[in-house]
């Protein structure tokens, strides 16, 4: 894994580096820039995305652009970082998050819907945790999911996750009430 110095900008958060790129697992974990933006839109133009995930729908270019841009002034807060995931740098397989949260470390990732069945979102979930816990520090990472997210639950158990004991976070987004599990992964 590897990663640039960080920008010292005044923020509540510590600072990010401003460029990271992580290698584990047969993939490459990158920063989105500009030439993704055609891609973006194959990835999270999708139904199931749409469903389980705050993406919006549809997800076009200027989606594409919107969350290229929301990632930058993420990161320069100090508060997530969104990284494209890549199987050697190159074209995007979806996306892995980590975010610094009131309730944690969380991680979450959305895989486009040609690559799923690769195993390729629980070896980015693990690549992000050993990030989190070597280079941030964190304790323990967590995901936030809904039990009927098979798919996720899956993720969560193939990883080493344990669903904690503590209330479900329940809200309501794009007209649709949810109750998300918590799942936390402690530092090895």
């Amino acid at each position: 894994m590897t990663s640039s110095s960080a920008d010292t900008s005044a923020s509540p958060h510590p600072a990010f580096p401003e460029h990271i790129r992580l290698m584990g697992e047969g993939l490459v974990l990158r920063d989105w820039d500009e030439t993704d933006l055609g891609a973006m839109p194959d990835l999270f133009d999708h139904p199931d995305i749409a469903h389980w995930t705050p993406i919006v729908s549809p997800f076009d270019a200027g989606a594409a652009r919107a969350r290229l841009t929301k990632a930058r002034e993420l990161r320069a807060a100090g508060i997530a970082v969104l990284l494209a995931i890549t199987h050697d740098g190159g074209a995007p397989l979806g996306e892995v998050m980590l975010r610094r949260s009131p309730e944690g470390t969380e991680i979450g990732y959305a895989v486009g819907p040609a690559h799923r069945g690769q195993g390729i979102a629980a070896r980015a979930v693990r690549v992000m945790a050993a990030y989190a816990f070597g280079e941030l520090g964190a304790h323990q990472v967590i995901l936030e999911l809904e039990a009927e997210n098979t798919s996720s639950v899956a993720v969560a158990t193939k990883t080493g996750f344990r669903l904690l004991d503590i209330p479900l976070i329940e809200g309501e987004e794009k007209g649709r009430a949810f109750a998300l599990q918590t799942w936390g992964l402690d530092r090895p």
